[in-house]
């Protein structure tokens, strides 16, 4: 019987309006995507609660020719995130409906932050469980065992819901119940999907 729900953030609960390129190409133009693949590289350590993004970030903004600061960059790009309101009253009827929702995310720390404080994630969900907190990332096995360990509970009561296919595969191989399925596809689909697992909402 499923009890817990588990959300992914970036393509179920949020999207980066247009998608992060775009975000970035007021600041890089034609360099968006080069920018965007070095900083992935640079925040992989800080996913796992390793090391500063912002600082890490810093040391490109000369490569790449940027004036201003990392800090204003990643507040203009990182934390340009639009909240789908169709995911949020998904996340009020899963509760309606006798279940504990979670968010369970890949975030460094700036970022985690912004989304825990002012997107409201903190009163929104019952808990958010970060990478960067967890020290794992998704799909690594360790993050979903550490999610089980401090729900207190076991694999089979746990769904769980992201756009990214390798980390729904790695939370089946975990144990969990797993969906693949993005903000595109429309709540509806989402909602047939839960449905299967006697989680009937209103």
């Amino acid at each position: 019987m499923i009890k817990h729900v588990l959300l992914d953030a970036d393509g179920v609960m949020q999207r980066v309006p247009g998608g992060w390129v775009a975000a970035l190409e007021p600041h890089l133009g034609l360099r968006a995507q080069e920018f965007l693949v070095a900083v992935a590289e640079d925040e992989q350590p800080c996913l796992r609660g390793g090391g500063d993004f912002l600082e890490a970030m810093g040391g490109r903004l000369a490569d790449f020719g940027l004036s201003g600061t990392a800090r204003e960059l990643h507040r203009a790009v990182w934390c340009s995130v639009q909240v789908e309101p169709t995911s949020v009253a998904l996340v009020h009827a899963l509760r309606d409906a006798g279940c504990a929702v979670h968010l369970g995310t890949n975030q460094e720390a700036h970022r985690a932050a912004y989304m825990r404080d002012e997107l409201g994630y903190a009163d929104l969900f019952d808990a958010c469980f970060f990478s960067c907190e967890l020290g794992a990332a998704k799909p690594e096995p360790d993050f979903f065992c550490r999610v089980l360990d401090r729900l207190g509970c076991s694999a089979p009561e746990v769904l769980f819901v992201d756009d990214h296919e390798p980390n729904v595969v790695a939370a089946l191989e975990c144990g969990l119940a797993a969906e693949h399925w993005r903000l595109d596809d429309g709540p509806e689909l989402l909602r047939r999907r839960l449905s299967t697992y006697g989680l009937t909402l209103a």
